[in-house]
């Protein structure tokens, strides 16, 4: 079988906080696969993964008009979007004859995402490209299933968290992608009982794939002679439960504890959060140092004799399905506390790879990153049974392998014109 040609499509690359979607690509790209990059939108974050200077697949952003791509008779007009719309159509038609009798697929979705998929089903045609593999299950998902319609091309994709947890997730939206997806991966066990029992049949695709970590670049080193640094790497959003890890460390200056916690990370809490720390008393405890590079968190992350993960779920619903920062710290060796949500239960086993408690457990937060601080000999037991873990379910080369084996073409026959 020939191999396939592949194109990512994403809604913003590079961002700061996908590293397991820069990992995946890298990993492809060591294999061999032929990959292009789609992006919806510029990227907006100010700091960037060091590894994104090796992927070697080139990127096109479909978020604007490119010169010359419309007639003069079109760029003599006032432009506007349907003016920009109607001018894509008719340039894609002439790559794609049967697109006029396609377009009844696109009933229900944004212009913008028509505009876009038509955009994307020129350079799938032009490229040569075989497959589509889109991460998260909402706007990427929603032009590369269009795309992939006009171009007679199949698709997957990668649901993730919020674009299947929170409230403003459309369910016969996600259906219909669920349906007509070649194949649907996600990121947890949890996930996919979740999709199967929302969606029934429709989600009989889903299977699980780990995001995978690259073994060869994160070593080891094990957490027994470490300074009492508590270390919390991730967005300052809801859902990663800093409040309740804020508390948690107002209890252990009341109980006397020597320690220090770092919380690595930018987002809309910035305020609030330090706010309850100065509240709190624990501006020489606690130090909120912003985003930092991926090497320098690595770093931070072996320096730290606890990695705190107290995720909960959100009041939107919103809640992480896997999150890469605390792969990456297992994977490391620094032992980690999380809260049993999600498929946190499926890497985190208390007891044996880092300790659970319950979200929004103040208390039992406190009495678990106590029990670190001050037991060196179980920090390196917890930590090396995960890094086993790790290397067992979680390496990139592998995880990689089996997705690729989801982008064969033909596989699955584009999905035939049906009511939306």
């Amino acid at each position: 079988m020939p191999s396939p040609k592949v194109a990512y499509i994403v809604k913003r690359y590079p961002r700061y906080s996908e590293t397991f979607i820069v990992n995946e690509i890298l990993a492809h790209e060591a294999a061999g696969l032929d990959l292009h990059i789609f992006a919806l939108r510029p990227p907006s974050d100010t700091h960037f993964q060091d590894k994104i200077a090796q992927v070697r697949a080139p990127v096109t952003y479909l978020s604007k008009p490119v010169q010359g791509r419309m007639n003069a008779s079109v760029t003599s007009q006032m432009p506007n979007a349907a003016t920009y719309l109607w001018a894509e159509l008719q340039e894609a038609a002439k790559v794609i004859p049967d697109l006029w009798l396609k377009l009844g697929y696109a009933v229900g979705e944004r212009a913008s995402v028509v505009y876009q998929a038509v955009w994307l089903a020129q350079e799938i045609r032009q490229r040569g490209i075989t497959h589509l593999h889109a991460h998260f299950g909402s706007v990427a998902t929603s032009v590369a299933r269009l795309a992939a319609y006009f171009a007679d091309v199949s698709y997957s994709f990668t649901a993730h968290a919020k674009d299947i947890f929170h409230n403003d997730v459309e369910s016969d939206d996600l259906r219909r992608k669920l349906r007509d997806a070649a194949t649907v991966v996600t990121v947890s066990d949890y996930n996919v009982a979740h999709l199967q029992q929302q969606f029934g049949l429709d989600a009989g695709k889903v299977q699980r794939i780990y995001n995978g970590m690259d073994l060869g670049d994160l070593h080891y080193q094990p957490p027994t002679q470490r300074a009492p640094r508590i270390l919390s790497v991730c967005r300052l959003v809801e859902k990663k439960g800093l409040t309740y890890l804020i508390e948690a460390c107002g209890l252990l200056k009341q109980w006397g504890c020597e320690f220090t916690c770092q919380i690595v990370g930018t987002g809309p809490m910035e305020q609030e959060l330090r706010s309850r720390i100065t509240a709190l008393h624990l501006n020489h405890w606690i130090e909120i140092v912003g985003p930092r590079p991926q090497r320098e968190v690595f770093a931070l992350m072996q320096e730290a004799a606890v990695f705190a993960a107290p995720y909960v779920i959100g009041k939107d619903g919103n809640r992480d399905g896997l999150p890469t920062a605390l792969l990456e710290a297992m994977t490391l060796g620094t032992p980690c506390i999380a809260t049993n949500v999600t498929g946190i239960p499926e890497i985190i086993r208390d007891g044996e790879t880092g300790l659970l408690v319950a979200q929004q457990d103040v208390e039992g937060l406190a009495r678990a990153m106590q029990t670190l601080l001050t037991q060196p000999q179980l920090r390196t037991v917890l930590a090396t049974q995960a890094r086993h873990l790790i290397e067992t379910k979680f390496d990139i080369t592998c995880n990689a392998a089996e997705l690729r084996a989801c982008f064969q073409p033909g596989a699955i026959a584009a999905p035939a014109l049906q009511e939306v």
